[in-house]
């Protein structure tokens, strides 16, 4: 049940508050997306399907909240740039980001205390 780019965006959205209505959604993410109505809703179609999110009633319209969590969005995303681009491999990523001067000292701090934590729970 892979999210794209734009299902995303509406993932967001209902990430931070929910239910929402289509109307609610296209309010907030329209114009900085350039969207109408019709591409709201055909997200929010394509995002029902995939079970993403679900429906309930309201009157005339429907309401649209999340079934996936951003953690497991968070989850699959990066298992799949992992698989995509470092074969699974995490050390990979670490030195990628390393050699492109990415990591401030702090990550460097968090990575070391992680890796020690996890040496720790494997002793």
């Amino acid at each position: 049940m892979a999210v794209s780019e734009a299902e995303a965006i509406i993932m967001e959205v209902l990430w931070r508050s929910s239910p929402r209505s289509a109307e609610d959604i296209l309010a907030e993410v329209g114009p900085q997306q350039g969207w109408q109505e019709g591409t709201v809703k055909s997200l929010l179609n394509r995002l029902l399907k995939k079970k993403a999110v679900k429906a309930e009633r309201d009157g005339r319209r429907y309401l649209y909240a999340p079934r996936l969590t951003r953690e497991q969005y968070v989850s699959q995303e990066s298992k799949g740039l992992l698989d995509r681009l470092f074969g699974g491999r995490v050390a990979p990523l670490v030195a990628h980001f390393s050699e492109q001067r990415k990591l401030s000292r702090k990550d460097i701090v968090e990575l070391k205390k992680l890796l020690q934590e996890l040496d720790d729970e494997q002793s």
